[in-house]
């Protein structure tokens, strides 16, 4: 069933319609396109425009057409153009005349509109849900290992020591704010398009605050050519994902770093990790690669709406229907990487004993112990090149700062003194950084109560 033809002599072309077709993909969208038909219609026979009989016998139907999809009872065939012409020819189908008033005062352009908004609204709240999901299992780590000492980076060289605790609350704050973001993309888009017509209203009288109120709306859109075109919100929605999937690759990259021979900061658990068809002994953090990989995928289909949409005119133009595959897609991706990653970082065992090894092994006390003469006197510019003497030192012989002798620190320095080495200590290093946000236990503790109270809100 096509929802035009009149004004046409000529069938469709079969290739024109399987190019223009969007069923095969916009049919995930039947529950939202008949939950906003159900709204419309109440609607239609509160303003009196069509009968309650008919708003019954519609309501029945569609209901009826939604029980049979999730029963598998009716399925979708190729010879409809869209979910909408799939529900509206199954309605009437099954109603008769009455189906064929359903569409009074609406046009497909802000009913497809209307399908997307409610469509990407569910699924910001799943999204939501997932990475609240992951920030609990990253909050976890986080209570277990405030005294988990390890090297902190900077161009991927050891720099100073932070605790296991620190490293995990990094990635804390990043998912914490695309909670934020997915809660402002669904209050900027709450609005609803339904009863903009095509793109210039309708002359029937439409209460289309009661209809908002019904879908859950804050309330009704208020420029109808905007509404039928405004695109912003998926673009937005896809620019959240971005993020999301950008941070997970961030975290796969470092676990993938970790998890090698020559790091060994971790072991991950044989569910999450697959093998060599040749090299036996290998054991790959194939799920972190996997959802590094996938990241690609999520910014493309930004990119790729946002190209299509950047040069189309008001109102509504056929280009827009490029936004559905790329936004179930980039959904679809997004949801299995957080939910595959949170199951992995779950059941990883952290090498508590190597990251502290490393840390010492690293000199990332060196700026401590530039402190600590600096504390005695010393210019901090002295104190730098004192300690870069110090380093040297212990390169020549393969060792740790705390492995030199006192006499070996006066030798360079006679500031030194037997202190040096409780100054210099992992648990010191790090202990002393008490500034909020910094990775000793009090500041660290802080800022674990404060995670709680963000998760609980």
């Amino acid at each position: 069933m096509k929802l035009w033809g009149g004004r046409f002599t000529k069938e469709e072309n079969q290739l024109v319609h399987n190019f223009n077709e969007s069923l095969s993909f916009d049919r995930k969208l039947y529950r939202h396109d008949i939950e906003g038909s159900i709204a419309h219609v109440t609607m239609l026979a509160r303003q009196g425009i069509v009968s309650e009989e008919d708003r019954e016998a519609i309501i029945a139907g569609l209901k009826g057409i939604l029980q049979d999809l999730e029963a598998g009872s009716l399925v979708f065939t190729d010879e409809h153009e869209d979910i909408h012409s799939f529900v509206e020819a199954n309605l009437i189908q099954r109603v008769g005349e009455a189906g064929k008033r359903l569409h009074t005062g609406r046009s497909r352009n802000d009913q497809v509109a209307l399908d997307m908004k409610l469509y990407c609204r569910d699924e910001i709240g799943e999204i939501d849900k997932l990475v609240k999901g992951l920030m609990e299992e990253i909050l976890k780590l986080m209570e277990a290992n405030l005294d988990t000492f390890m090297p902190g980076f900077t161009h991927l060289q050891k720099a100073q020591p932070v605790t296991l605790a620190h490293h995990m609350g990094a990635y804390f704050e990043m998912f914490y704010r695309d909670r934020t973001r997915l809660e402002d993309i669904r209050k900027r888009m709450n609005y609803c398009p339904l009863g903009s017509g095509a793109l210039a209203g309708t002359t029937y009288p439409l209460d289309r605050e009661y209809t908002a109120g019904l879908l859950g709306f804050e309330g009704p859109t208020l420029n109808s050519m905007d509404s039928v075109s405004d695109r912003d919100y998926v673009i937005e929605l896809l620019s959240a994902l971005s993020l999301i999937a950008m941070h997970l690759s961030r975290f796969s990259e470092e676990i993938i770093i970790w998890n090698s021979n020559e790091y060994r900061f971790v072991e991950l658990d044989d569910a999450y990790s697959t093998g060599s068809s040749i090299m036996p002994q290998k054991k790959n953090p194939d799920i972190a690669e996997l959802v590094r990989g996938k990241t690609g995928r999520v910014y493309g289909a930004l990119v790729s709406l946002l190209t299509t949409m950047k040069g189309i005119p008001l109102a509504y133009d056929k280009d827009m229907q490029e936004d559905k595959e790329l936004t179930f897609d980039a959904i679809d991706t997004v949801k299995g990487c957080l939910a595959l990653f949170t199951g992995m970082i779950a059941t990883m065992i952290f090498r508590k004993d190597v990251m502290e090894a490393s840390a010492k092994n690293g000199f990332t006390n060196a700026t401590d112990a530039a402190d600590y003469l600096v504390n005695r006197g010393v210019p901090f510019r002295d104190a730098h090149g004192i300690v870069g003497q110090l380093v040297l030192y212990c390169l020549e012989r393969d060792m740790a700062l705390e492995d030199m002798t006192i006499e070996e620190f006066k030798a360079i320095s006679p500031v030194f003194e037997e202190d040096v080495y409780e100054a210099i200590s992992m648990k010191t290093c790090v202990e002393k950084r008490v500034t909020l946000g910094g990775p000793g236990r009090t500041a660290m503790m802080r800022v674990i109560e404060i995670c709680r109270e963000r998760l609980e809100e």
